[in-house]
């Protein structure tokens, strides 16, 4: 419902924050508003040159001369009309020069205002909580960056500076026509009334019909992204017909919004020259009486047309960028209010040093819950030993992930505390908390670039001698070794071209890398065969070796030389011990292991 919210043409708390982002050039801007000045000053001069030329030489009217430039100008009519004619050229020539310059100037300042946004629009979205995604779909927020954007592009380029333009233009003709005859000026404006009319039904048609292409637009982006991600399985339930039928009903209302939009405009401006040609031919009229009894020249006559069709097409123009200015208010007002979204997990005013030392981790009571009071962790209490490998089993459900999701502070918990060196982590610096952690996912994600860089993800620090025995220690070398370009290997969007385990020991690699002091995996060896599983159990026992470390896992087969095992089941922590332990107990973790030991028998037959 955002995409439908228009709101005010003009809104000054807006165009204030608007503007903010142009400040940095605003030299730019004033040197495109000097050039617009003179260009509308230029455009005021043709038509008073024309009268001159026609009033001295081509049909000479005394009592319409001026004497200062009769002085000037040549008696002799050729040599007068060609110097007319060559100042009307320079006039021509300098008018060119400024529109040139003036657009060339705000398009350049717009796109560079428009970077500066998008930046910040992506340094804030970096910065929101994994909270504020799970309520936000991406396509609304592509949305946002992208055509958000462009609308204010549009409004920075051929907008605000094209506003000015168009009202200097109706004040100087006005004031030039008005010198020249008030009788005429007030004939030509006697069809404003309806102009303005017509211009009123105009905007309102075409507000609408920008209304619906904004949420087609939006629902397209939402809809592209969600089907283009789930296209195999899409696929693999035949559902393309269904999917293209759903989309050209979206793309339809597009199209068809688009349309009635080319309506507006196929009747809006026919009629605005209509109403112009039927003043300018009251012109002719009345020019025709006053004309030949002296009372008016010919030479204003003429000037009056090429000043009525200069009245008209400002008028048509403003009324144009009215829209623009009410789509850019209503799409800056979606960018800020995105601007404003502030972080609720935010480093504190003075953050507490992380520990040098090896520290414990402790869990302190902890309730947790994603909505509401549906907690989804209860009373959950435990502690890490500085080096201890520590592994978390249960059901789906049983709130395993979200203890890796609080201990990176993703998520603040509600009750209790989490500590580590015995400090709260909301007293760390949260850049600083996460660098000492390394966390592999159940679903690695590979980035666009080389496969070097997917291990480095930007940290220069990592030498290549650290990138090949991080590789090496996850048994991922070899692999790289045979790629036709090593680590330069090209990786294309999620990793396409990799195979499942593949990307998971990518993904070691680049925890391991960056040598952290605790490390989490979850689920990291669920997605992938008996065979890969071998590698990646071994390139495990590497990982973990002599730091902290937290294995959440469904296949018990990987945890049993954990440490501890906290078995967690329906949100609470209800078993802790090692694997012979729990077996002993015969409790949840016995039973755990009995499904799966049957499972495997079943599947060895």
């Amino acid at each position: 419902m955002e995409e439908e919210v228009l709101g005010k043409a003009y809104d000054a708390r807006i165009m204030r924050r608007l503007l903010a982002y142009m400040k940095p050039y605003r030299r730019t801007v004033l040197v495109s508003l000097l050039l617009l000045l003179f260009n509308s000053l230029l455009q005021i001069l043709g038509p008073l040159l024309t009268k001159l030329a026609v009033d001295r030489y081509i049909a000479p009217s005394r009592s319409h001369s001026l004497p200062l430039l009769d002085r000037l100008l040549p008696a002799d009519p050729w040599i007068g009309i060609a110097a007319i004619s060559f100042v009307y050229l320079l006039a021509v020539i300098g008018a060119f020069l400024c529109d040139f310059g003036e657009t060339y100037l705000m398009q350049w300042t717009g796109q560079k205002a428009m970077f500066d946004l998008r930046r910040d629009l992506m340094a804030h979205l970096q910065k929101l909580d994994i909270a504020y995604y799970d309520s936000n779909p991406v396509g609304r927020l592509v949305t946002r960056v992208t055509t958000d954007v462009d609308t204010l592009n549009e409004l920075f380029t051929s907008g605000l500076v094209m506003i000015v333009g168009d009202v200097l233009m109706l004040s100087f003709v006005t004031i030039a026509m008005f010198r020249l005859s008030p009788a005429m000026t007030g004939l030509l404006l006697a069809v404003m009334p309806l102009v303005i009319l017509v211009t009123v039904v105009f905007r309102r048609t075409v507000q609408q019909s920008y209304r619906r292409i904004r949420v087609a637009i939006a629902r397209i982006n939402a809809y592209l992204q969600e089907h283009v991600n789930g296209i195999a399985v899409l696929q693999l339930f035949n559902r393309e017909s269904k999917s293209l039928r759903e989309f050209d009903r979206i793309n339809r209302d597009h199209m068809d919004a688009y349309k009635d939009s080319i309506t507006a405009y196929g009747w809006f401006y026919p009629i605005v020259e209509f109403l112009g040609m039927l003043a300018i031919a009251a012109l002719l009229a009345y020019g025709g009486f006053r004309v030949p009894g002296g009372a008016l020249s010919l030479g204003t006559l003429v000037a009056f047309f090429q000043y009525g069709l200069r009245f008209f097409r400002p008028i048509q123009d403003l009324s144009e960028k009215y829209n623009i200015m009410q789509a850019a208010t209503a799409a800056a007002e979606r960018i800020f209010k995105l601007l404003d979204t502030t972080a609720r997990i935010r480093t504190p005013g003075h953050p507490s040093p992380f520990p040098s030392a090896p520290a414990p981790i402790e869990f302190q009571s902890v309730w947790f819950a994603y909505k509401d009071d549906d907690w989804v962790l209860r009373d959950v209490s435990f502690r890490i030993e500085p080096g201890e490998t520590i592994a978390v089993v249960g059901h789906t459900g049983a709130g395993k992930t979200t203890l890796a999701n609080l201990l990176l502070r993703f998520y603040d918990v509600q009750r209790g505390s989490i500590r580590i060196g015995g400090i709260d982590l909301r007293e760390f610096d949260i850049t600083g908390l996460r660098r000492n952690f390394g966390v592999v996912l159940q679903d690695p994600h590979l980035f666009t670039g080389t496969i070097e860089s997917n291990i480095r993800l930007g940290t220069e620090g990592i030498t290549g001698e650290e990138l090949e025995r991080s590789a090496e220690r996850v048994n991922l070398l070899d692999f790289i070794e045979r790629l036709p370009e090593g680590f330069d290997q090209p990786v294309r969007e999620r990793g396409a071209g990799f195979s499942t385990g593949q990307k998971q020991l990518i993904s070691f690699a680049r925890a391991l890398a960056h040598n952290p002091r605790v490390l989490i995996l979850d689920e990291a060896t669920s997605s992938v065969d008996t065979e890969t599983e071998l590698r990646v159990r071994e390139a495990l026992n590497n990982m973990v070796e002599g730091r902290t470390s937290i294995v959440i896992a469904h296949r018990l087969s990987t945890i049993q030389r954990a440490d501890r095992i906290l078995v967690m089941h329906k949100g609470q922590l209800r078993e802790m011990g090692t694997h012979q332990e729990l077996l002993a107990a015969r409790g949840i973790y016995w039973k755990l292991y009995q499904l799966q030991y049957k499972e495997q028998e079943i599947a060895s037959r």
